[in-house]
């Protein structure tokens, strides 16, 4: 089941970047701390108003925009 419902975009909240549920924590940074090497539970440790499904939802958001139009030069 998609996780992509814990996204959310607000004009008022980090200048309308994606984030987790409106918490000011945006899927870049949750991206950002798998990438630099930082477990699912040592990110669940150091946010503790995260749930797993929320790192899920920001592993997905990024797989999803990941995506893009493959263009042929005829």
């Amino acid at each position: 089941m998609s996780e992509l419902h814990r996204i959310t975009f607000d004009p008022q909240i980090c200048s309308g970047r994606p984030t987790i549920r409106g918490l000011r924590i945006r899927v870049k940074d949750i991206l950002e701390l798998l990438a630099s090497g930082a477990s699912q539970e040592e990110i669940l440790e150091d946010y503790p108003m995260l749930e797993a499904q929320d790192i899920v939802a920001a592993l997905e958001y990024a797989a999803r925009q990941s995506d893009h139009t493959v263009l042929r030069v005829a």
